[in-house]
């Protein structure tokens, strides 16, 4: 009995220590998607990607890299506070059929491996 004791406060001990301190990076759109639907090319092709700091410290977005020059991305130019809200910026250039694109956040978030967080705009730009 004073074993299993010793044990489960071992393991409790353990967790506390295992508890990840530091900026974390959450952002609202689902599976970290934007949805741009069915579009014509005279339309605003710009989107915000908006997300939360969840963490204890400063979250610090270090890079924003997209798959290719149709998309650009802007990022926040200062650190995001605890608790609060920032936004990453996505201009596509609307041009004519499907959009499938991949922008790579680059953090120092300790909730992503390496602070390497993959956000994707989907959609359709059509003729009018």
């Amino acid at each position: 009995m004073k074993k299993t004791i010793i044990l489960i406060a071992f393991a409790l001990i353990s967790s506390i220590g295992f508890a990840q301190n530091g900026p974390k990076i959450v952002f609202s759109a689902p599976d970290n998607t934007i949805d741009y639907g069915k579009v014509t090319k005279t339309e605003n092709g710009t989107r915000d990607f908006i997300f939360t700091n969840t963490g204890n410290a400063p979250l610090i977005i270090t890079n924003v890299l997209s798959t290719c020059g149709c998309t650009v991305p802007i990022k926040p130019g200062e650190p995001v506070m605890p608790g609060k809200t920032g936004k990453i910026t996505v201009k596509y250039n609307m041009a004519p059929g499907p959009i499938r694109k991949t922008i790579t956040v680059e953090s120092n978030a300790v909730n992503y491996p390496d602070g390497r967080v993959a956000l994707k705009i989907k959609g359709e730009v059509i003729s009018n």
